[in-house]
């Protein structure tokens, strides 16, 4: 099953690896048997399905969970492996969704309107005033 990662972009089976392995949590008695926990195992840095300016900006972004440019998506919360196959994959749909993702526009820079600075100096000029009442006169 091809992961959809936007309608332009799809990952194709041969660029996926799935490993298996015995899940821990419910099951009943075949918890123990069946290897529902899945792996699925993507090499984001050496993939064809994206241009390489997404795969750089996917690979600046997800930096901190890939080793060696490969993203390993996890899932084991179902007893089923298909329906934890079907949640890896829509998992690594959304991570790379993200990663791929264009940044936001750049802050335009905005400056304090005239009122608001004359607010802010009649403030300032309360406060001080009320301080200065404060103070002891020395007498």
């Amino acid at each position: 099953m091809p992961v959809t990662v936007t309608r332009q972009y799809e990952i194709p089976d041969a660029e996926l690896r799935w490993r298996f392995s015995r899940s821990s949590g419910p099951g009943g008695q075949g918890v123990n048997t069946t290897d529902s926990r899945v792996e699925l195992v993507f090499d984001l840095a050496a993939t064809k399905a994206l241009p390489p300016a997404l795969v750089e900006r996917a690979l600046a972004r997800l930096e901190g969970r890939l080793t060696d440019g490969v993203l390993v998506i996890a899932a084991s919360e179902f007893r089923s492996q298909l329906r934890n196959r079907e949640a890896a994959a829509e998992r690594l749909g959304e991570v790379l969704r993200r990663a791929i993702a264009a940044p936001p526009p750049p802050r335009k820079a905005t400056k304090p309107s005239k009122g608001a600075k004359r607010r802010r100096l009649e403030d300032k000029k309360r406060r001080s005033q009320t301080k200065r009442l404060r103070r002891d006169t020395g007498d």
